[in-house]
């Protein structure tokens, strides 16, 4: 058989199975377009829109607005602008808080549960990971009732002499009650003054208020399980050979973890990280069964004002011109991410003490005192 023929004959072979994989792939590629595909697309064009929610979005009474819906969020100057940057100056803190805390607990509760001295390892997996696959709303209205202004949580910091707040019903930020514990109750001119999307830097700079850091607690309590299991995985995956040389070599325990363990767990980070952001930036459904963005707006989320756009108010184009703005933000966010998580490629000066000198070169050593000759006598 010649080249020519055995070239034609694989061809055909890779041709057909490229056939076959296609074939395959059509129905969940079919599913996606309908059900994935097609919203998304219709979604940007009311985000363009002026449709009130009635009839066909692509109907003839459907008119191209442009980026008013956009501008009116973002530089509209009226509660449409004050509303976005009060859910998006709440969201953010909860990112802030709640991806470094879910992360580092869940990787605390990873290294911990492998350990392999630790009995009754599966119990406490088990019992760690239960919350996550708990209902968020039965978890949500279980929140409710321990953070309630008689409820067990003040009723355990009354036993230490701490006066619980109203949890659920406090609008004022963290920082804010610190600053008036030491007797500041508004912040200077230049902080008050200026505003960014209608929030002034002082409530942007107030951290988040009572009531979304218990939703903080409330998301590192259910979401931490989840993120364990992913490092575990990571954590079972790792040779034990550098660990063992870095032993030989004197490395501590905490050294082992920081120079050998955790980089090894970049990719399974990475991961973890992404989720987390991701998850943060869409909290919703805690918000609406909660507080509805009570007290004060003050747990008010974009995903939660792109609903209440929506379905509520009516105001379609604005509802998702918030959805593909929080989207926009997430994708930022990851790509920033994984710079900052990127492997660096080491500097060539660096890399000059790891070649092999060519052969022939003499091996430059240092010379070790040894004993004179009248000692070698």
């Amino acid at each position: 058989m010649t080249a020519t023929t055995r070239r034609s004959s694989r061809s055909g072979i890779r041709g057909g199975e490229a056939l076959s994989g296609y074939l395959f792939t059509a129905p969940m590629l079919i599913l996606l377009g309908l059900f994935l595909v097609v919203p998304v697309l219709m979604a940007l064009w009311v985000s363009f829109s002026d449709w009130s929610g009635r009839g066909s979005p692509l109907s003839g009474d459907v008119h191209f607005v442009g980026l008013n819906n956009y501008s009116a969020l973002l530089t509209g100057g009226g509660l449409a602008e004050q509303d976005f940057g009060t859910a998006l100056k709440n969201n953010a803190w909860y990112v802030v808080l709640v991806v470094p805390l879910q992360t580092a607990l869940s990787l605390f509760l990873a290294v911990l549960v492998n350990r392999q001295i630790l009995k009754g390892r599966g119990f406490f997996r088990t019992a760690f990971y239960f919350p996550s696959v708990t209902s968020s709303v039965a978890i949500t209205v279980l929140w409710l009732f321990l953070f309630n202004s008689t409820g067990a949580v003040n009723k355990l910091l009354s036993f230490i002499g701490i006066k619980g707040p109203n949890w659920f019903n406090d609008p004022d930020g963290i920082i804010h009650n610190l600053f008036g514990a030491f007797g500041v109750k508004t912040g200077p001119a230049v902080l008050t003054g200026d505003t960014a999307l209608g929030v002034s830097w002082w409530d942007w700079l107030g951290g988040p208020s009572v009531a979304m850091t218990a939703f903080v607690l409330l998301a590192v309590f259910t979401t931490s399980g989840t993120f364990m299991l992913l490092f575990i995985a990571g954590l079972q995956n790792l040779g034990g050979g550098v660990t063992e040389a870095a032993m030989m070599d004197g490395a501590n325990g905490w050294q082992r973890f920081w120079k050998v363990t955790l980089p090894q767990l970049r990719p399974t980070l990475f991961t973890v990280l992404t989720l987390g952001l991701i998850g943060c930036w869409q909290v919703f459904d805690q918000i609406y069964t909660g507080t509805k963005g009570a007290p004060g707006k003050t747990t008010l989320t974009p995903a939660f004002l792109s609903y209440q756009s929506a379905f509520n108010n009516q105001q379609w184009g604005q509802g998702a011109a918030i959805a593909f703005i929080l989207f926009m933000i997430i994708v930022f966010f990851t790509l920033v991410q994984r710079w900052v998580l990127a492997e660096r490629k080491v500097s060539k000066r660096r890399m000059r003490g790891y070649e092999v000198p060519p052969s022939g070169t003499p091996i430059v050593t240092p010379t070790q005192p040894g004993p004179d000759k009248e000692g070698q006598r």
